[in-house]
């Protein structure tokens, strides 16, 4: 393993807080019966946390993970501009299917210790 490799593995407090909320919000969703079917999709438009199937249809999921009493709250950290991400990348994703499932766009806000699905929380 090459020093690129060791700091590109490094994780900042902050990204180690989200990728914990990202696995609480996984474990989440599984136990409500959805299945991940890829996690942190990444293109050049965007990202997408978690990709899950929902019986036939794909849930694009966004996470959102902030402290208690944070002024700003997780769901409504989910800006227009992140959105717009969101629905890029959903796009993209999309192209892999010859006839494209059913979808929605989910956020799952974390806010300190209490945990919010909000479904179809995002119109594309």
């Amino acid at each position: 393993m090459g020093l690129f490799d060791t700091l590109a593995r490094k994780r900042t407090p902050k990204q180690a807080e989200g990728d914990a909320g990202e696995e609480q919000a996984l474990r989440y969703l599984e136990q409500q019966g959805l299945a991940l079917l890829e996690r942190n999709f990444r293109c050049k438009g965007g990202e997408i946390d978690l990709v899950m199937r929902d019986g036939r249809g794909l849930v694009f999921v966004e996470v959102r993970k902030r402290a208690a009493g944070d002024r700003v709250g997780a769901a409504a950290s989910v800006t227009p501009r992140k959105q717009a991400r969101l629905v890029i990348a959903a796009q993209v994703f999309l192209q892999r299917y010859r006839m494209p499932p059913a979808c929605r766009f989910d956020v799952i806000a974390i806010d300190g210790a209490s945990m919010e699905w909000l479904k179809n929380a995002i119109e594309s």
